[in-house]
């Protein structure tokens, strides 16, 4: 562990899921894999009927510039990933001369293969570990960019609260939807200190991404731990308060 800065009062503690908790690079790689299959296998049945090159193939460089289109349609689809994923799906189906009610049902049916196995992984047993002994010293949250399901992996019941960023569903009381932005916008960590009832000084943010989650979290105010394991995260942007080798540091609390 390296100190930057001198820590102090900590009341709670947030972590960044992908690439903190575990290893999410070989997880999206081995998924890219079976969505270009699914693709490929689908499209095989609808090719007569688009008069589709054979060749073409249905990887991220395909759909990415449908992904542009949704988010130049709706800018703030880029702060929520599974809206953006099935309104790049549904972009596509139409540019393929799909009609606009296969292209729904196609969409949401590649979208929801998609979430199948987006959270089909196992979490570290270290991870595991040492969220249970945080837990019982600190209130636990979650922030996330991503969509993987906390619940799936089972490690849901370590976090007071999990956030995920995008559009959030009405609530009982019958608010309106609303958007919590990606980090690095300071909406997740607000709404943390908000329903902890801590100052933001006394939020630890745990992540790997130094723009996102090290210049994000101190832009909220909060104090900070980058941890950059697997070498996936963007640089520093601010120096944070520590530097960790390994996520199972944060036990010297």
């Amino acid at each position: 562990m390296q100190i930057y800065r001198r820590l102090t009062e900590i009341k709670a503690i947030s972590f960044d899921l992908d690439d903190t908790l575990y290893n999410n690079r070989p997880v999206m790689l081995a998924i890219e894999k079976k969505m270009l299959q699914y693709f490929t296998e689908k499209f095989s049945s609808l090719l007569p009927k688009l008069h589709i090159e054979p060749k073409q193939v249905f990887n991220r460089r395909f759909w990415a510039p449908y992904r542009q289109q949704a988010i130049s349609i709706t800018p703030e689809l880029g702060h929520d990933v599974v809206r953006v994923r099935y309104e790049t799906y549904r972009l596509g189906f139409l540019a393929l001369q799909l009609s606009v009610e296969e292209s729904i049902k196609e969409a949401q049916a590649g979208l929801e293969y998609f979430i199948s196995l987006r959270s089909d992984f196992t979490v570290p047993k270290a991870s595991h570990e040492l969220l249970a002994t945080l837990s019982k010293k600190f209130p636990l949250v979650a922030i996330s960019n991503g969509n993987v399901d906390t619940k799936a992996l089972g490690i849901d019941h370590y976090f007071t609260h999990i956030y995920h960023a995008g559009f959030q569903a009405p609530t009982a009381q019958g608010e309106s939807e609303y958007l919590l932005r990606q980090k690095p916008a300071t909406d997740m960590f607000t709404l943390v200190c908000k329903q902890l009832a801590i100052r933001p000084e006394q939020l630890l943010h745990v992540g790997d991404c130094g723009f996102a989650d090290i210049y994000g979290a101190l832009k909220a105010g909060c104090q900070t731990a980058w941890l950059p394991q697997y070498g996936v995260g963007k640089r520093l942007q601010q120096i944070p308060h520590i530097e960790l080798a390994q996520v199972t540091e944060l036990t010297a609390l």
